[in-house]
């Protein structure tokens, strides 16, 4: 059977990072991802914290680094993965797309990110891919000359609505507290003409029949109830880690993030963690690029001190 030095799974800055520096060390290395590699930052339109990139495009920087893994012969793959059996030296991996197939692995990095929190309140469910996004630079372009809700006051919300603040007729932003973002971002989001912001709210409902027509929300301070009308809604109001498979690992916390020491390295030997789904303080693009260059260190001697390459 085909056995791999090392299996990341996750092709985020974090995975990406990680196969670089697996594959600098003379791995055999495999990189897996039920998307198109990139992970978040694909539906980043800027980037403006990435030393020495200045601004650039989300998209564009996902594909350089992937062309870097390229380059080294990094080995990609789609899949999802639903199971990690631990068997001591080797590890085997569940793929969803083939039941059949099992990848066996001497170490595993799990750098699969996060995905978008959802509200769940009435018709949310509902209007998901038909009226609520979670993505600006996927489908913002859908709501050009409208108007247009964002919920959330964190950065991605704040950064996302300066980019489509450009486009929309208005846009409306709802928040449970202030704005939370880089202050700069802040300003230069209250600076548009077109922008209002709604801070400590609640949102109750989405209203609507067959398709979206607004957000019911309710002011946490005055108790005041108001409804905004709308043509679409952006949610950005935080992001749950991608981590139900190894759950029966026992290497979670209660929150579902991935518990690491800071050589990347869970409770159960051979398996490490990288990027936004362990944890930690900060979630940048910058931190989970190093949080996979550890992790791919610490695979490199801990397979070369226990197991010998599997290319030798």
């Amino acid at each position: 059977m085909n056995t791999y030095d090392l299996v990341i799974i996750g092709a985020g800055p974090a995975g990406m990072t990680a196969a670089i520096y697996g594959a600098r060390a003379d791995l055999k290395v495999l990189m897996l991802d039920k998307l198109a590699p990139g992970g978040q930052i694909i539906n980043t339109n800027e980037i403006q914290n990435y030393t020495g990139m200045g601004t650039i495009n989300g998209a564009e920087l996902a594909m350089q680094m992937f062309t870097h893994t390229q380059e080294l012969n990094v080995e990609f793959d789609y899949g999802t993965v639903t199971k990690i059996e631990n068997e001591e030296d080797i590890k085997k991996i569940y793929i969803e797309e083939d039941s059949e197939r099992i990848i066996c692995t001497k170490a595993i990095i799990v750098a699969t990110g996060t995905t978008p929190r959802r509200l769940n309140i009435p018709r949310e469910d509902q209007f998901v891919g038909n009226g609520i996004s979670f993505c600006a630079i996927c489908d913002g372009a859908y709501y050009r000359d409208k108007d247009v809700v964002v919920i959330g006051g964190g950065n991605s919300a704040v950064e996302e609505s300066i980019y489509l603040a450009g486009m929309v007729k208005s846009l409306t932003i709802v928040t449970m507290f202030d704005l939370t973002a880089d202050p700069i971002a802040c300003d230069k989001l209250k600076a548009l003409d077109n922008v209002t912001v709604y801070p400590y709210q609640d949102v109750l409902e989405f209203v609507g029949d067959r398709q979206l027509e607004g957000v019911h929300f309710k002011s946490t301070q005055t108790k005041e109830e108001k409804t905004v009308y709308c043509d679409g809604v952006f949610e950005y109001i935080g992001l749950s880690p991608v981590t139900a498979f190894v759950k029966d690992l026992g290497i979670l916390n209660d929150y579902g993030y991935i518990e690491v020491n800071d050589k990347m390295e869970t409770k159960v030997p051979g398996i490490y963690g990288a990027g936004d789904c362990i944890t930690k303080n900060l979630r940048q693009v910058i931190t989970a690029c190093a949080d996979g260059a550890i992790a791919a260190q610490e695979v490199s001697r801990y397979v070369k001190n226990h197991l010998p390459l599997s290319h030798q």
